[in-house]
């Protein structure tokens, strides 16, 4: 019920723009071209996860055949070519199906399914929803503000950006590629943890698809209150008139003393915290416990992802740290909350909040200070998210060791000899 009032609310608030809401279009890409094909079957195989092997080949071939239609009918009235459609009717029908062919535990997962896959797509509907209210609802940025506090970390951006223009369109187009088909890896990572739904007939307490949506529902409420553009945007060409200066990458910006500034009603304001190294480290830290293939492409994809949201320009390096404690604070609270409070989850949870208000507010109101004394600053600003990776780490070890000491057999008591 709360996933469907925020969603009528996202709906109500985009229609003021002049645009259609999250819900709006989810239903029109059971006709029209959807904006991303790969998406909706992604969500088709997280609903997947419940059928049996019979089953996930009758849905795939059902969601192909769906698609071929739709694509001659498409070619034949010079439509817009995009698949998905067939994954999308796919989902909903097994929704129908378990209204009204199932019953019991078996129409619950099945339900429980179909959500999760909903879900994920409505997931991206949200946050494009999120990001055209940020652009239309601040039109004064903070960027000068982080920009300034990004000299205690030597402005990585510009010097990253400088790496990526260096490597060519090769280098290039791999980060873009990473970057874009970020969902696309969570999927991957989160079927691994899923594998055994079908048989077990129940859901793991705790998996990425549960991360990677809570981050997505909160990020964007720190946009609004933190709006941040990105140098490209605020000290680039892609600025146009409204950038402070065409300095992206090739010259640092000046410390001068930072105040808001006004921009257009287009950029949206999603840089403080960078979601992008947020959900990255979410499938890193979800990737740890796979076979080593998958470990290797939750790192490669965690590092390939910093390197794009600081080499195309879209973040400051203030908003990866910000970024990663706020990952880590979330994905604590939610292992808590699946394996019951305790001292050391609640501790951990309060000092990752205070650590990323105190990021935020440092950022706004002692930025100046940070330029002026990088080699102070600098350090602070590491050892602050190193303490949460630290702490984090230090957590769930200790987890760990009691859930394997939970399941190990009791001892044998050997029979005392009786007494004469």
């Amino acid at each position: 019920m709360v996933a469907l009032g925020f969603l009528i609310a996202l709906e109500i608030s985009a229609r003021r723009y002049g645009v259609r809401g999250p819900m709006t279009n989810q239903v029109r890409e059971v006709i029209f071209a959807p904006k991303s094909g790969p998406l909706l079957y992604a969500g088709m195989a997280l609903m997947m996860v419940v059928l049996t092997p019979r089953q996930r080949f009758v849905a795939a071939g059902a969601a192909i055949g769906i698609d071929v239609v739709f694509w001659l009918v498409r070619w034949a009235v010079d439509a817009k070519m995009m698949a998905g459609n067939g994954a999308l009717w796919v989902v909903l029908a097994h929704g129908v199906i378990a209204v009204t062919r199932r019953t019991g535990r078996d129409r619950v997962l099945l339900l429980k399914g179909v959500g999760l896959g909903l879900l994920l797509v409505a997931g991206r509907k949200t946050g494009d929803i999120w990001l055209l209210i940020t652009s239309k609802s601040r039109p004064v940025v903070l960027d000068q503000y982080v920009a300034a506090a990004d000299h205690a970390l030597g402005s990585p951006s510009w010097l990253v950006g400088r790496i990526v223009q260096a490597t060519g369109t090769v280098g290039a187009h791999v980060l873009d590629w990473v970057y874009v088909q970020l969902g696309v890896a969570a999927v991957a990572v989160a079927l691994y943890q899923l594998r055994n739904v079908a048989v077990e007939r129940r859901f793991p307490g705790h998996h990425l698809v549960r991360t990677f949506l809570v981050i997505g529902l909160l990020g964007p409420a720190i946009y609004m209150i933190y709006p941040v553009v990105g140098p490209v945007f605020a000290y680039g060409a892609d600025g146009g008139h409204w950038a402070v200066a065409n300095l992206w990458p090739d010259t640092p910006p000046p410390v001068t003393t930072p105040h808001p500034m006004p921009f257009d009603g287009i950029t949206p304001r999603n840089c403080m915290p960078s979601l992008h190294t947020a959900w990255a480290t979410a499938i890193f830290i979800h990737s740890r416990k796979g076979p080593r293939a998958l470990q290797f492409a939750g790192a490669f994809w965690l590092i390939a992802t910093l390197g794009a949201t600081l080499g195309f320009g879209y973040h400051y390096g203030a908003d990866i740290i910000a970024g990663v404690v706020f990952t880590l604070t979330i994905e604590t609270a939610l292992r808590s909350l699946d394996r019951g409070w305790d001292r050391p989850g609640i501790q951990l949870v309060v000092y990752g909040a205070a650590v990323f208000a105190a990021l935020l507010a440092s950022y706004r109101y002692l930025s100046m200070e940070m330029a002026g004394h990088p080699w102070v600053f600098g350090p602070l600003l590491i050892l602050a998210m190193t303490s949460v990776v630290y702490g984090y780490v230090r957590t769930t070890r200790r987890w760990g060791r009691k859930a394997a000491s939970a399941h190990l057999p009791a001892p044998r008591r050997e029979p005392q000899p009786e007494l004469v």
